[in-house]
């Protein structure tokens, strides 16, 4: 006897179908966002076309296309996985999008999903000369996207990439590869500046750990899957953030900049240090918590900011 074919299969056909029904499943199974997706719409989309080996800009010209029923059956699975697993998109399809590059994340590396890209793409424009930059420090690396971003948009700069998990390192070495970076671009297993030479670096940038112990606790599924590494910075969410403040200072080039993002923590490192005119970068694209300084301003209080580590 023949097994009958579930509903959802035999009444969807396109391309388009399968979008539409996975958002709605996504919708009414309330998941979390926030890994590179912002609705149900575009994780649908990503997780759809990732099924069936469709690239993520594909012309919607496309999406009338009619799918084979092993890959209508595939679609489902992926679908029910995201929603059962409660684990970010991204680390299903082990691709995610940054500053217009394509990465591989699984779970040992947070998904990429930092503001910073926008400034990158924008050559960290007006703050430094494009022609001067020659050397470039990302500061707790993970998946490598901030570094291999910076990378491209520098063609002619160093770039040193740190990180402490050797986890993390793996996948931004799979990464560096990936891009074919290898000659321009070094990763080293270092507690932030500890492990590297004093070289002076025109721009220093980084997404360190800065989720408060407190908001951590009441995260979605979803970022309780990712490593807790790449989020817990301590009671205040701050501790990592004031060591990058204070070491900074003996690494930065003397027209160098320093871009840290701080997310959830902004309000809490103003207020730490009300007298510091911290640059609230703005994005187009959404995002904020991400503070510009200065390497003469990170010199000016640098006092100040060892005063606050102890």
């Amino acid at each position: 006897m023949q097994t009958p074919v579930p509903e959802v299969l035999s009444t969807l056909s396109t391309l388009r179908d399968y979008i539409r029904w996975a958002s709605s499943r996504l919708s009414q199974a309330q998941v979390s966002f926030g890994h590179g997706t912002v609705t149900a719409l575009d994780e649908a989309a990503a997780l759809v076309l990732h099924t069936v080996y469709q690239p993520y800009n594909l012309s919607e010209t496309y999406f009338d296309t009619v799918l084979i029923l092993s890959e209508r059956q595939a679609i489902v699975d992926v679908i029910n996985k995201r929603i059962n697993d409660r684990i970010p998109a991204a680390y299903i399809t082990h691709e995610a999008i940054f500053a217009g590059l394509s990465f591989y994340v699984d779970s040992r590396v947070l998904v990429p999903r930092s503001p910073i890209a926008e400034l990158i793409e924008q050559r960290f424009s007006p703050w430094v000369e494009e022609e001067n930059v020659t050397r470039i420090l990302d500061l707790c690396t993970g998946s490598g996207c901030i570094a291999i971003a910076c990378a491209y948009a520098f063609q002619h700069a160093w770039v040193d990439a740190v990180d402490l998990s050797p986890d993390a390192l793996a996948v931004a070495e799979m990464n560096v590869e990936k891009h074919q970076l290898e000659e321009t671009l070094t990763l080293y297993q270092s507690d932030l500046f500890k492990e590297l030479q004093p070289h002076p670096y025109d721009i220093i940038v980084s997404n360190p750990p800065y989720v408060a112990q407190a908001e951590w606790e009441q995260l979605a599924p979803e970022f309780r899957a990712e490593p807790d590494m790449g989020f817990k910075g301590g009671d205040s969410g701050l501790d990592l953030v004031i060591r990058i403040l204070v070491e900074a200072n003996d690494y930065l080039a003397e027209h160098g900049i320093l871009v840290v993002e701080v997310g959830s923590s902004a309000e809490t490192l103003q207020d730490t240090f009300p007298d510091v005119p911290f640059y609230w970068l703005s994005f187009e694209r959404g995002g904020d918590g991400v503070f510009l300084l200065t390497a003469e301003q990170v010199d000016h209080y640098h006092e100040l900011f060892i005063a606050a580590l102890n």
